[in-house]
């Protein structure tokens, strides 16, 4: 028959209990898991952290939804996708006019005190574009409404604001927090487009547009309400406009470049995958690549950087270069869709490492106090460089063929390549 051993044990020592000629030792301490928690668990236990990364994200998921709801609800109303096209090409000009200011706006005087105001300027312009659309409004009111848009603050700078002002002097953390907000972007991009479609399409044509501006409202208002973690403002900085610092301008032409591969890498593959009789395919398609990259940007930001993000970044972009040749030899050498939709989901992997990369030397290099308008002047280089792409891709596209055309985000990326390897005055050491 078992027998315990006389000595009761203690909570701290294991139970030993004899049965026939054998001993067995049973073991009912507690566990204690050695294993320190990843990158991402760490950053997100910041206090603070997840309030407003979670209103952040509300916000931000819009942006990949009001232009593919602008295009689908003026084309399908008005039978014009050259009127929804310049609609929406007039609101990213309009951007890159505001957005700076706005920006600087920020800085000044704090993220709560000028985001809120500025996005419900923005949500009256989107909910007059949807009355004017419903309504049959003259043209030229769809375009004056779809400009009074451009006052959305950038949601990510803010965000990445907010983790250079927490993780201050800790610049491990910090390269994790600038993957974590490449990778939202990515995500934002790669669903935004996929539930526009579907809301506009399985609803009504204004449904994206409206459920847009509610995820827009409603996202700020718990971002701006997270105010522990807000930067302080500087209503008076002493220092001079981020476009004036010497190594700003050179990451502004690669943001520049690198938006160029983004614009015309999305028109050329929806007129490759209709020139193959699989328009609806498209969006899938380029789902991929932004999948490739949201994964890629988690990865990267799990690994510890490896030297300076100045050493870095003409690495990263080589290997964007390097990457964006599969599609082009795809596309001319089978003609395959899913052949290139596997490339696109290879080159995608490129692209966030060196928007991270680049975002870092943009933190580094921008003066104390005006870290959202040196943020926003690269997301404005962004969008300059995807309506160019754009431009230059169509054209190419309709005086080419769709295959030729892959040559642009390839030369594109090239030309990113070469302002990465010009030298720029050191200010800062990078980490």
């Amino acid at each position: 028959m078992p027998q315990s051993t006389p000595a009761r044990p203690s909570p701290q020592s294991p139970l030993l209990i004899v049965t026939g000629d054998a001993l067995v030792a049973a073991d009912f301490r507690p566990r204690t898991r050695d294993r320190p928690p990843g990158p991402y668990r760490r950053l997100l236990t910041t206090p603070g952290a997840r309030g407003f990364t979670t209103g952040n994200l509300m916000a931000r998921m819009p942006m990949g939804m009001f232009s593919v709801s602008a295009v689908v609800m003026i084309a399908g109303t008005r039978g014009s996708y050259a009127l929804a096209g310049a609609v929406t090409a007039t609101g990213l000009a309009a951007t890159a006019l505001v957005a700076p200011w706005i920006a600087r706006l920020v800085d000044r005087h704090g993220q709560a005190r000028v985001a809120v105001p500025a996005t419900l300027l923005a949500a009256l312009g989107s909910l007059a574009l949807v009355l004017c659309v419903r309504y049959g409004a003259p043209s030229w009111t769809l375009f004056a409404a779809y400009a009074a848009t451009a006052t959305t603050p950038n949601t990510g700078g803010m965000a990445r604001a907010r983790w250079a002002h927490l993780l201050k002097g800790d610049p491990d953390a910090l390269h994790t927090a600038n993957s974590f907000e490449q990778a939202t972007d990515e995500l934002c991009f790669m669903l935004g487009p996929v539930l526009a479609a579907f809301l506009c399409t399985a609803l009504f044509p204004e449904a994206g547009t409206l459920v847009g501006v509610v995820l827009l409202v409603s996202g700020m208002l718990l971002f701006a309400a997270q105010r522990s973690t807000e930067p302080p403002a500087r209503p008076r900085p002493t220092a001079k406009a981020p476009f004036r610092v010497p190594g700003i301008p050179p990451l502004l032409a690669v943001c520049l470049a690198t938006g160029g591969v983004f614009g015309a890498m999305e028109v050329v593959t929806i007129a490759f995958a209709d020139a193959q009789g699989h328009r609806a395919a498209a969006g899938v398609v380029l789902a991929l690549q932004a999948a490739g990259s949201c994964a890629a940007g988690l990865l990267y930001g799990a690994l510890k950087p490896a030297g300076p993000a100045e050493r870095r970044l003409p690495w990263c972009v080589a290997a964007m270069t390097a990457l964006l040749t599969l599609p082009l030899l795809a596309a001319s050498l089978t003609g395959s869709l899913p052949l290139l939709a596997l490339t696109l989901l290879l080159a995608g992997m490129a692209t966030a490492p060196t928007m991270v990369t680049t975002m870092t030397l943009v933190q580094h290099r921008t003066p104390p106090g005006r870290l959202n308008e040196g943020m926003t002047l690269a997301v404005t280089g962004l969008l300059g460089g995807i309506a160019c792409g754009s431009a230059t891709g169509g054209w190419l596209v309709e005086h080419a063929s769709p295959t030729a055309a892959y040559v642009i985000p390839v030369t594109a990326a090239a030309t990113a390549l070469l302002l990465a390897l010009l030298p720029v005055p050191r200010r800062t050491t990078d980490t």
